[in-house]
């Protein structure tokens, strides 16, 4: 063997074999008396079996079986609650499923599970048989709460939590979560006080369970935020959907004084029949929030409260039924659309434009908005400066300019579809509307 290869090869088995033993440790839950029998109260075992690795860090397995806690459960650093997954679960409770009964009707109380400093859940199902299909749902704490650096959660399904993933309450640098599924029924992922690069991805807020309930997913759109983002310094998140919440992506000020808000890159995210995809209240001023590749289904809404950049790429917005605006722009920042393409606005032929601009600075550069005969954009005369190029309208009157000189209108297409009548707004109204808007 070539020395360049053996010896290298040799120092890293002499440091498993000498250095490290006892480390990566792989224990059995039920070695410690757990059974997957749905009855027993496993909340002790599970706990002792957690503390033994508590010195040197390992894995604690849980076989396929349905284990009731009646309490709660902390995960040591340096320590991984693992089940039989290794992809997100199915739309079942088969598997290694945890039974939560836990803080019913007790929001504020402490989580099901407390994660710490480099621990980890992997390939559980969490269910909490006592819940109900009901508006409203029975309240819980929050299912996983971290506290310290590095804490994951990996391929795992929150059948019906109450509160998800509170990433927010502890500060939670360079948390990692990937493959999350589930149906929050009133908060999803919470983050904040992250201060150090937290990877979101694969996180799928679905009707996983009683989808044909009328009265949660009712419930759930008029009061559930799936995305709540505060304090976070280089948020990256992929992939990550929600169906049916009030508030699909929602940007605040941390509630902690002093902390301030998030700069977040989102790809390929969206947010389907809501209300509300996107509510900025606030981000950084220096670097923002930005959508790449996403869609929504629902109004995008930026509050004047906000003065960092909203920038949204190659994106798709279209709205629910009964929808007016897609984008009520009162960012007192920059806000950017580019390649992106609207459609199903103003359903009710009230007049309301793609993007209802007051406030700020606002780019649209290349975009389609595909509705025929309806306003596309509509400036304020509250705005800072705009300027709309490149874009293409299925109208004649599709800019509605009231800002005049402090805009800058270049290369943008005006024409109907072939074989499509356009749906005029009334007249009147419109001109009140426009009066309201320009205010």
């Amino acid at each position: 063997m070539d020395r360049r290869i053996y010896f290298p090869f040799l120092n890293i088995v002499l440091l498993f074999i000498f250095i490290i033993p006892g480390y990566g440790k792989i224990i059995n839950v039920c070695d410690f008396g757990a059974k997957g029998d749905g009855v027993t109260d496993n909340t002790p075992y599970f706990q002792q079996a957690l503390d033994s690795l508590k010195e040197k860090g390992g894995i604690v397995f849980v076989p396929s079986g349905h284990y009731l806690v009646n309490g709660t459960l902390t995960v040591p650093p340096g320590v991984t609650l693992e089940g039989t997954f290794r992809n997100a679960p199915p739309r079942s409770l088969a598997g290694s499923v945890l039974l939560a009964v836990f803080g019913k009707g007790k929001p504020d109380e402490k989580p099901f599970i407390m994660l710490n400093t480099n621990s980890t859940i992997c390939g559980l199902v969490i269910h909490y048989p006592e819940q109900i299909a009901a508006n409203p749902p029975l309240p819980y704490p929050w299912t996983i709460r971290g506290h310290g650096d590095n804490c994951s959660i990996k391929n795992c399904l929150l059948v019906n939590s109450y509160q998800a993933v509170d990433f927010g309450t502890y500060p939670c640098g360079r948390h990692h979560i990937d493959g999350l599924y589930g149906r929050p029924l009133y908060r999803g992922l919470y983050i904040d006080k992250c201060f150090d690069v937290g990877r979101v991805s694969n996180v799928h807020f679905w009707p996983f369970w009683e989808s044909q309930s009328r009265e949660l997913r009712t419930f759930q759109e008029k009061n559930a935020a799936a995305f709540i983002i505060g304090r976070t310094d280089w948020q990256y998140m992929l992939n990550c959907f929600c169906l049916w919440y009030a508030i699909g992506y929602q940007f605040i000020t941390s509630p902690e004084k002093g902390t301030g808000s998030g700069n977040v890159m989102l790809t390929n995210c969206g947010s389907d029949l809501g209300p509300t995809a996107i509510k900025v209240e606030e981000v950084q001023n220096h670097a923002g929030i930005s959508f790449v590749n996403s869609q929504f289904m629902g109004a995008v809404i930026l509050e004047n409260t906000n003065h960092g950049p909203v920038k949204f790429t190659s994106c798709g917005f279209w709205g629910v039924e009964r929808a007016n605006a897609l984008v009520y722009n009162r960012n007192s920042g920059r806000t950017a659309f580019s390649n992106c393409q609207f459609y199903w606005w103003d359903r009710n032929t009230d007049g309301y434009p793609a993007i209802l601009s007051q406030n700020g600075d606002l780019t649209v550069m290349g975009c389609e908005f595909g509705d025929v005969g309806k306003i596309g954009i509509f400036l304020s005369k509250g705005i800072r400066t705009a300027v709309i190029t490149g874009n293409t309208f299925r109208s004649k009157k599709a800019i509605i300019n009231k800002a005049k000189k402090r805009t800058r209108s270049k290369n943008n297409a005006f024409s109907y579809l072939p074989g499509r009548i356009p749906r005029f707004p009334d007249k009147k109204k419109l001109k009140q509307k426009i009066k309201e808007w320009n205010r």
